[in-house]
């Protein structure tokens, strides 16, 4: 008799939990960002989340969980329930820069979350101020090896900080000063200023300074050049051939989420990321949209964090 109740109890769980997913989602789902409103990020996800929205019939809110290197957002994530109503937009440096420049996280990037597809690629540049009397990269290298630490890079995340490792590395172990900042607005901001004088950013914010020539470009850390500004080498081109640095982002939820409420999520956020007026809208933030599988996004994560490992290491940056 025991064991009789006992499995129709498992059975009226197992069927609660499909009925649940079958219906899924029945209330609104918070999309939690790691950086703050403004950035690049922040954008992109406001974006897939208005269309994601109209796609599920439920809302899909914005919240900007920045600081502690992204960490903050992904320790809420991996601890939530896995229900499919806390979702998380990771990028390439709370899942491959940070754990390579942080020996303890409260997160485990490769097992802690459940990967459900890919968003796309993020272009990022090397500025510096238009004050400086260097036109392209090769002037930038001559100068900084002239004026040894006479420059300040900023780094408003851990992509920043990897791409500048690899950056000064392969040059002759460039000497800069480093000036960390919380975001990258507020370091663009002195960066205009002229308060720091080099630094990798998203073009998002930065375009208008570069329009009105208080910005000067260096490079793309893309693999080719972005059709939003095809005048702008790529690193590659710019003298650093062997730059490997990515950066991307993805859309994860929380560990042990049912894989109907995957395959659905990933479906409809596909679907979006295909649509003719949100490629042009994401495009304008000089973002590329690509879909994956949540396998393919798996693979992508344990990848780039093997590439950022490395690229830490042969510029001889230590973990903490």
């Amino acid at each position: 008799m025991r064991y009789f109740k006992y499995c129709i109890f498992l059975w009226i769980l197992i069927s609660s939990s499909v009925m649940a997913q079958a219906t899924y989602p029945v209330k609104p789902i918070r999309l939690i960002a790691p950086l703050p409103a403004g950035t690049a990020t922040d954008i992109v996800a406001r974006i897939i989340a208005s269309s994601l929205s109209t796609a599920l019939g439920q809302p899909v809110v914005v919240e900007n969980k920045a600081g502690a290197d992204r960490a903050i957002a992904g320790a809420e994530v991996s601890k939530a329930s896995p229900d499919g109503y806390t979702l998380l937009y990771w990028t390439n440096s709370p899942m491959s820069a940070v754990p390579a420049l942080r020996k303890n996280l409260p997160y485990d990037p490769t097992k802690d979350f459940t990967p459900i597809t890919l968003v796309g690629r993020y272009s990022s540049f090397l500025w510096v101020n238009a004050k400086l009397p260097v036109n392209n990269l090769a002037e930038l290298i001559a100068y900084t090896k002239a004026n040894p630490s006479k420059l300040n890079y900023a780094t408003g995340n851990a992509g920043g900080i990897v791409a500048m490792a690899q950056t000064l590395s392969p040059s002759g172990q460039l000497q800069m000063t480093h000036v960390p900042y919380k975001g990258e607005p507020v370091a663009l901001v002195d960066l205009v200023s002229n308060s720091i004088q080099v630094m990798f950013t998203t073009p998002t914010t930065a375009w208008p300074y570069y329009k009105e020539g208080k910005l000067r470009p260096m490079g793309t850390t893309l693999p080719h050049r972005s059709p939003g500004a095809p005048e702008i080498p790529t690193l590659a081109e710019a003298g650093l051939p062997k730059f490997s640095v990515s950066l991307w982002a993805g859309i994860y939820g929380t560990p042990g989420l049912p894989v109907a409420i995957v395959e659905r999520l990933n479906k409809e956020i596909s679907t979006i990321l295909n649509k003719h007026e949100i490629k042009e809208k994401l495009e304008s933030q000089h973002f590329f949209p690509q879909a994956s599988s949540a396998k393919e996004l798996q693979n992508i994560t344990a990848e780039q964090l093997m590439i950022y490992s490395k690229a830490l290491k042969e510029a001889g940056v230590q973990a903490e």
